[in-house]
């Protein structure tokens, strides 16, 4: 199978990225909160950072995919797909994309090379590049430097939350907000009509459902027990339906699916930021969840309808349970310490990538989270992600996995 994800933490062996592009240069005061951004990331060290991430994956021996290549190579295996991308890019892209059709449609067919044309709809297109010399409408003497007929996808880099691997099969999202609705249409063509995907993955979830899910709630605890967070951006409804779907197909492995309600704040944005797995019988966690987290199982394969009750317990005792283990322990992001655990989950502390059992890949700056996990016996490689972490995200956020060893 192109794809196989049975675990948070067996050996990572394919990965999918995004390099951050001209996208995040098309941010500005006036429109970072639109575009879910606390702050203004500076490119070029943010690529500089993200090219370090991806030299750990490749020295830990992970093979490492892009998002921007996927496309091109599915748009290279079928030419007349170009054309129906386009005009579905821009039919998404807001109602002055809509208002700029025709002139917007030149611009885009214009465009020869491939990569360029995906990193143009990434990128965002100002309306300066489609209308370069000012005209005399009121709308060309009113508009403002950051006007966009077709607006950035700033939070691209975030791969883990427009589509999900899901043992076999993949979620193809409905994302929260309008600003990353368009993100999962890449998801949608690769999963489609790239060669080494298209009619091999089962799809447990579509783009165009009613409710939304995002990747970043989903964590694969074993081949037979999914994880997905309640959270600001999943909602409950799309979790049972993305349940009775795995369910239905006869090929999946997965029985029980635990919806795990967590605070619904932009702090605790996913459940990978306040919860990871990080080794067999070890997970991150961040203690302010702990008094109010919720946790219910979902079963019912072979079943017409599902069977959903409350779990009880202490989360440990929950987890120990599920996965068959003796114990498990968490390890509390910033320790004992409230101050350093709300600084450090807001800086992505237990936001943590496995790659193998007991080995992680986290930011540097997490240093109090980052002892404890040592002292836990867990292997820290770290990487400066200073300006990455300014779109509140990181590893585990800025990753999802194709292909991981089975335990």
């Amino acid at each position: 199978m192109p794809v196989n994800v049975r675990s948070e933490i067996g050996s990572l062996k394919k990965v999918l990225l995004q390099r951050p592009g001209r996208e995040l240069e098309h941010l500005s005061p006036d429109t970072m909160g639109m575009l879910l951004f606390d702050d203004i990331p500076y490119l070029h060290r943010a690529q500089k950072e993200h090219d370090r991430f991806a030299e750990l994956l490749r020295e830990e021996g992970v093979e490492v995919v892009y998002l921007d290549q996927l496309m091109e190579e599915t748009l290279g295996a079928h030419p007349e797909l170009r054309d129906r991308f386009i005009r579905e890019a821009l039919d998404q892209a807001g109602h002055t994309a809509k208002g700029y059709r025709e002139d917007a449609l030149k611009y885009l067919l214009a465009i020869e090379d491939t990569r360029e044309l995906i990193h143009q709809i990434m990128a965002g297109v100002p309306m300066e590049s489609i209308f370069p010399t000012p005209g005399k409408h009121l709308a060309d003497m009113v508009r403002s430097s950051t006007s966009f007929v077709i607006p950035p996808m700033p939070n691209l880099y975030f791969t883990r939350d427009p589509f999900a691997i899901i043992g076999n099969g993949v979620s193809i999202n409905r994302m929260h907000t309008e600003t990353r609705a368009r993100e999962t249409l890449f998801g949608k063509y690769i999963f489609n009509y790239h060669p080494d995907y298209a009619a091999s993955v089962p799809q447990y979830y579509q783009r165009d459902a009613y409710f939304s899910m995002e990747g970043g709630d989903i964590l694969n605890l074993s081949e037979h027990v999914l994880a997905v967070g309640v959270s600001e951006r999943t909602q409950p409804e799309a979790i049972e339906k993305l349940a009775k779907h795995i369910f239905e197909d006869r090929e999946a492995k997965i029985d029980t699916v635990l919806a795990f309600a967590i605070p619904r704040t932009r702090a605790f944005m996913h459940l990978d930021t306040v919860f990871t797995q990080v080794d067999v019988d070890k997970f991150t966690v961040h203690p302010g969840i702990l008094s109010n987290l919720h946790v219910y199982e979902l079963t019912g394969r072979g079943e017409k309808e599902l069977t959903v009750r409350e779990v009880s317990g202490r989360l440990e005792d929950i987890l120990a349970r599920y996965l068959e283990l003796d114990h498990v322990t968490l390890i509390c992001c910033g320790g004992d310490d409230r101050i350093a655990a709300e600084r450090e989950q807001w800086n992505d502390g237990s936001n943590t990538l496995c790659i193998r059992p007991g080995t992680v890949i986290v930011y540097d700056r997490n240093y109090v989270t980052n002892q404890l996990l040592e002292d836990s016996g867990i292997q820290v490689i770290s990487f400066d992600g200073s300006e990455l972490s300014r779109g509140r995200g990181g590893p585990r956020c800025m990753s999802m996995p194709l292909v991981r060893e089975e335990i």
